[in-house]
C-alpha cells in the first residue's frame, strides 16, 4: 500500500485515514512542514504520502520537480494519537523557524 512503510506497526486503514486527513485538510500545513524543515523555501506545493514509527514522509513540488522528504518524529510513535500529537509538534516548530505566528 503507497504510504505503508514496511514494517510498520500501523494497520492500512490507520495510514490511510491519516494520510486523508492531512491531504484533504491540512495541505498548506504540509507545505510549511517541508519548507522549513526540509529547508525548501522554494516548495510550492507538498503531502504526505506516508509515515511509520520513525518518521513522516512528504512529496513536495519545488522548481526541479517532486523531492521527497523524510522527518524524524520527536517522539515515539505508537498509535494515531502519537501521530497527530507529533505532526502538530513538527508544524508548530515549522511555523516557528519560518517566523510565522500561529493563528
Amino acid at each position: 500500500m503507497p504510504g505503508h512503510e514496511p514494517n510498520s506497526p500501523f494497520a492500512d486503514e490507520v495510514v490511510a485515514g491519516v494520510l486523508a486527513h492531512m491531504n484533504g485538510d491540512h495541505a498548506d500545513d504540509s507545505l510549511v512542514i517541508c519548507k522549513a524543515l526540509g529547508d525548501r523555501p522554494d516548495a510550492t506545493a507538498a503531502v504526505m504520502t506516508g509515515f511509520d514509527d520513525r518518521v513522516a514522509i512528504f512529496d513536495a513540488t519545488v522548481p526541479e520537480g517532486v523531492v521527497e522528504m523524510r522527518f524524524d518524529w520527536d517522539r515515539p510513535i505508537k498509535d494515531r494519537t502519537d501521530v497527530r500529537m507529533a505532526v502538530v509538534a513538527m508544524f508548530r516548530d515549522a511555523q516557528a523557524r519560518l517566523g510565522i505566528t500561529p493563528a
